[in-house]
């Protein structure tokens, strides 16, 4: 049965997932960002506040998020994907979040305080993530499907 563990290795290996958002009016967008896993209950990401993405959160905070390799063969994916509610972190809760993405970087590439608002572009997000899917590739003894699925961890 597929498990935390799952969601662990998935979120633990791949380093861009894809946010998807509505505007006021419910318009979708989906974007893929450079993320950092916050333990097992959040993600976060750094964006520009102006950012069409960063525009829906502020309207409208949930959000849909998948993580997946979009480098493996057909027939071998997996894929975690979450509903989850984002905002920006105030400025002084950012410590944690820049952590995690700092040793996902390389060194030239790291952040300090000084890349945020208000002295610099970016603002940081945390996603916290309600509910958790993993993919279920067809044929699975387990679940007896024939095509791809999603159950609920």
């Amino acid at each position: 049965m597929p498990d935390l563990t799952d969601i662990d290795r998935i979120v633990g290996g791949i380093r861009y997932l894809v946010l998807a958002t509505a505007d006021a009016d419910g318009t979708p967008w989906a974007t893929p960002v450079f993320f950092a896993p916050l333990g097992r209950d959040g993600v976060c990401w750094v964006s520009s506040a102006d950012a069409r993405h960063s525009r829906n959160i502020a309207k409208r905070t949930s959000v849909a998020i998948t993580v997946f390799d979009s480098t493996v063969a057909i027939g071998h994916a997996e894929a975690a994907y979450f509903e989850a509610d984002a905002a920006a972190l105030p400025a002084g809760e950012t410590g944690q979040a820049l952590e995690a993405l700092n040793a996902r970087l390389p060194e030239p590439k790291r952040m300090t305080a000084d890349d945020l608002l208000p002295v610099g572009p970016l603002t940081v997000y945390r996603a916290t993530l309600r509910r958790r899917y993993l993919l279920v590739r067809g044929g699975n003894q387990e679940f007896r499907n024939v095509l791809d699925m999603t159950v609920e961890v």
